[in-house]
């Protein structure tokens, strides 16, 4: 699933184009990816054509898209979405939702909504205040209101939100017994971390996957951090991990961190600190990846 650095490169990508953009012609070609839209709201595409574009914004792994009538167009890109702009007439295969817009910078374009597994979606929804009086999620130089979709409400903020309160999240940590993945990966505790970059902070922080928790001292708590954003942010520099065509950017291109990572993936491949073998155990559904040297649980 696209993580924090693959869907805000997304929406950097997107922001320059959709802000201030007009919705000319909405075209839901697969109804399943509207499976969020609550249809007592109204009708998607009636909801959405001839609204214009305020923002682009994010929090976690979700993105949404601030209309001038006070609601947003949330988007969540599940396994496999990719949201791709183009110019007029392009079609690409399995395009599920497709937007006209007029760009007040780039003219008429097409934002499709492409999605082989139909994992992700569109929805209209209102905006509730934020419980920090913050704005509601990242959106790049511009600061926008306090103000979240309610579909994405319970979503904690992500580490690289300049909103993210450090203090809460080490007061979590020690009251969590469970192992420290388990927290990473929990988005009500923090927001956009997945599989791949939680077992890239942890191998950087010399941390097993299973310690837990309330365990951790204050510096290496603090130390943790440190390297959950540095990772983030390396990662996002260098465009997102892509392992297939799936992980892409607004013009389909492809991000290559995955040239970076020293845990993930790298099982039975010597670890680039120690030389002893990297490690993969099954963990939720999944598989957790670590130096059985370099991070021993304590």
């Amino acid at each position: 699933m696209p993580e924090l650095p693959e869907v805000e490169v997304v929406r950097s990508g997107l922001e320059p184009a959709i802000t201030g953009a007009r919705i000319s012609v909405v075209d839901v070609l697969d109804q399943r990816s509207l499976k969020r839209h609550q249809a007592a709201s109204g009708i998607f595409a009636d909801l959405l054509q001839g609204q214009t574009v305020t923002a682009a914004v994010r929090r976690g792994k979700f993105l949404w898209f601030p209309l001038a009538n006070g609601t947003a167009l949330v988007t969540h890109l599940g396994m496999s979405g990719q949201m791709l702009l183009r110019e007029p007439g392009t079609d690409d295969p399995l395009t599920r939702i497709r937007l006209a817009i007029d760009s007040p910078v780039h003219g008429e374009l097409l934002v499709n909504f492409v999605d082989q597994r139909i994992f992700g979606g569109m929805a209209i929804d209102r905006m509730l205040p934020t419980d920090d009086g913050f704005p509601g999620g990242f959106s790049g130089s511009v600061v926008g209101p306090a103000l979240v979709p309610s579909q994405v409400a319970h979503i904690a903020r992500d580490p690289l939100d300049p909103a993210f309160d450090d203090d809460r999240f080490f007061a979590v940590l020690g009251r969590k017994a469970t192992g420290l993945k388990r927290v990473l990966l929990d988005q009500t505790v923090v927001s956009g971390i997945g599989n791949i970059y939680a077992d890239e902070a942890l191998w950087a922080a010399k941390i097993h996957y299973e310690q837990p928790a309330s365990s951790l001292s204050g510096r290496r708590a603090r130390l943790l951090l440190v390297e959950v954003r540095s990772v983030l942010q390396k990662a996002l520099a260098e465009g997102g991990t892509s392992f297939d065509a799936q992980y892409v950017n607004v013009n389909g291109a492809s991000g290559y961190f995955a040239h970076s990572l020293h845990a993930y993936g790298r099982s039975g491949e010597p670890c680039a600190r120690c030389g002893t073998l990297i490690r993969r155990e099954k963990f939720m559904n999944r598989s957790s990846h670590f130096c059985p040297r370099c991070q021993r649980r304590r």
